[in-house]
């Protein structure tokens, strides 16, 4: 994203007098959310939800190239940027394709994606260095040298970032995941995933997928030593989270296919079944692409995210180079017979058995059923499963509100479950993790347990069913483009 002064200004300026009129309410206690919210907290949620829910929809390849602006490498972060080859064989491509197909209805369109090379940055903590210090001028492999001899934990985090499949990049999320790599001791693997609308669902998985195994077995001629899984977790935020789960998803159909034994991969022959991660630690994961979850009305007053779109709205969004997709298609992600797959919408996942750990947080949030419904049905399967939400935090709180102790609680466990699953500890078999749930009060973070087997606010039947049916409704109702614009 473009951070510049100057950016800033423009985007700002015209929101001054909003802001004065959102101060002048706060104070005087007119808003619901004043009992529970600072002063900058109300101010930066309504911006946000001003941005997101413009009257004027900005076209969606405006905000694509938005977020992409690069706002360069400076202070406590080491970066070394990577190319992951696609290997020669095609088997992931393959594989894949047979784990979408065994998990679909026979409905569900998708185009088979192409095999292609995978960006992604090495992230590490750059300690005792000033805020602005640039960036060394040294070949990746030294940045890479440098990052590692900052590192001593074992745990290495396998890192997708937010923005609704279609927005945001590695470089939008060098923050959040340096100060990972610092609570850790670690490092991250931050994986320069296909977009949406011009690269559709399963790209990003299968990018992600070719990241893990790449950093299990890497391909000739890598800088970095193999990566056992017992050391990677993989974690994102929002449509990251996502990934994440539709990934360990994936791991899992892989694993009980019986028609794959082995996969080639950069000249060796992998055995099946893959092993699983370490754990997976998702803040504000995106589990269902329908948006069918009550908490989507009813926490909508403590979120920044749109609600989702009208048919009248839809029909004024600006036609641009990216949208709508050529040959038209319903969903920035997928096509809308997919919206209810489970490696599309994790929501829809029948079956957790032989997960890894899961660490979920959550806000107050329009996300929040899902995550729950996602909570209890890993946690009823065996998973262990931590669930954390607190009070009245919007989407994605802990990355934007670190001025909050309900934000810096949030991620420092978020880096903690980390730590515990794949560090030294986890190796030596001394940390112990269990089943846990947590709800954290407003402003003073005290802490009541829930109990994750029983979060869901729906059976897994209703929630089937309410799936269905907003993707049925979508489908019916619906002409061209896509019925709801996710902006997460």
């Amino acid at each position: 994203m473009d951070t510049s002064p100057s950016a800033l200004l423009r985007l700002f300026l015209p929101k001054v007098p909003f802001i004065v009129k959102i101060a002048l309410w706060h104070s005087l206690r007119l808003p619901p959310t004043s009992s529970k919210w600072d002063l900058r907290t109300e101010i930066t949620v309504h911006i946000i939800r001003s941005l997101l829910d413009n009257p004027v929809p900005t076209p969606l390849a405006k905000q694509q190239r938005w977020s992409l602006k690069d706002p360069g490498i400076k202070g406590q972060m080491w970066i070394s940027k990577v190319t992951l080859p696609q290997p020669d064989e095609d088997d992931i491509g393959r594989v894949l394709v047979e784990a979408i197909d065994s998990l679909n209805d026979g409905k569900g369109i998708y185009t088979v994606p192409a095999i292609v090379p995978v960006e992604a940055e090495w992230t590490g903590y750059r300690a005792n260095v000033h805020h602005d210090r640039p960036r060394l001028d040294l070949p990746e492999s030294q940045h890479y040298e440098r990052l590692m001899a900052e590192v001593s934990s074992p745990v290495t985090i396998l890192y997708f970032h937010g923005g609704a499949h279609f927005m945001m990049d590695v470089a939008s999320h060098r923050i959040p995941t340096s100060r990972l790599a610092q609570f850790t001791d670690g490092r991250c693997l931050s994986v320069r995933y296909r977009l949406a609308p011009q690269k559709p669902f399963p790209c990003a998985l299968l990018d992600a997928f070719q990241a893990y195994l790449s950093l299990m077995y890497p391909p000739p001629g890598s800088f970095y030593e193999p990566v056992p899984a017992r050391h990677i977790v993989l974690a994102g935020d929002s449509a990251g989270g996502n990934i994440a789960l539709a990934l360990v998803q994936l791991i899992l159909q892989i694993n009980r296919l019986a028609t794959w034994k082995h996969l080639r991969f950069h000249g060796r022959l992998l055995d099946l079944p893959i092993p699983v991660p370490a754990g997976l630690a998702g803040t504000s994961a995106w589990a269902d692409i329908t948006r069918c979850m009550p908490s989507v009305v009813s926490n909508a007053r403590w979120d920044y995210l749109p609600p989702p779109m009208t048919n009248d709205k839809i029909s004024t969004f600006p036609h641009d180079e990216i949208w709508p997709t050529d040959p038209p298609r319903g969903d920035l992600y997928c096509d809308l017979s997919m919206l209810c797959h489970p490696l599309v919408s994790p929501l829809a996942a029948k079956n957790w058995m032989g997960s890894c750990p899961l660490w979920l947080g959550y806000g107050e949030e329009m996300l929040a059923d899902e995550g729950k419904s996602v909570a209890t049905l890993a946690a009823q399967h065996g998973a262990t499963v931590i669930w954390e939400q607190f009070e009245a935090m919007p989407h994605c709180f802990s990355m934007i509100f670190d001025q909050l102790k309900a934000g810096r609680r949030c991620f420092k466990d978020w880096a903690d479950f980390c730590g515990m699953v794949a560090g030294h500890a986890a190796v030596e078999g001394v940390a112990e993790i269990r089943t846990k749930g947590t709800w954290f009060a407003a402003e003073t973070c005290q802490e009541t347990d829930v109990d994750v087997r029983s979060l869901a606010v729906c059976s897994q039947e209703e929630v089937a069913q309410k799936m269905r049916s907003t993707a049925e409704a979508r489908m019916q109702g619906n002409e061209g483009e896509g019925k709801i614009m996710p902006k997460l």
